[in-house]
């Protein structure tokens, strides 16, 4: 079994789990804390390596890409439910007080963010590194305002 056919196996287990409520989920809130640090923090390195070659600093590797973007895509439903109530104290985190006290942005944000992670994915798939480019733009602005209105530096 392929590593990439593991990863995807993972992350559509853990979609399933996104679709559970959040106290099912989650026993204690440090436990949600993780499970979204580790979420994003995977989320961050796939994304990463499409960000190297959409700014030359890896070679363009079309399937890399687009294997990269796949799973971009399928991990970007997963960190939003370990922000439920609750969530925002138990260990140590960035996330500012906002992403609980405005519930229905912080939400926008994240829905926009996995409606661009879908539109990288399809532009990965064409092979194409100005469709990639095109894409990863505003895939990466939508990562940097949710950053810029809920995480502390």
């Amino acid at each position: 079994m392929s590593l990439k056919t593991i990863a995807l196996a993972a992350a559509a287990a853990a979609v399933t789990l996104v679709s559970l409520p959040a106290a099912a989920q989650f026993a204690k809130s440090e436990d949600a804390i993780k499970y979204r640090q580790g979420s994003l923090f995977v989320i961050g390195q796939h994304f990463g390596r499409i960000g190297a070659m959409v700014n030359g600093k890896a070679p363009f590797d079309a399937k890399v890409a687009q294997e990269n973007a796949d799973l971009v895509a399928s991990l970007a439903a997963l960190p939003w439910t370990a922000f439920g109530p609750g969530t925002d104290k138990g260990a140590a985190h960035k996330a500012k007080p906002e992403a609980w006290t405005e519930q229905a942005k912080f939400n926008e944000h994240a829905d926009k963010f996995k409606a661009e992670a879908v539109k990288l994915a399809a532009a990965a798939k064409t092979g194409n590194l100005d469709n990639l480019k095109a894409a990863f733009g505003p895939a990466a602005s939508s990562c940097k305002a949710c950053h810029d209105a809920y995480r502390s530096r």
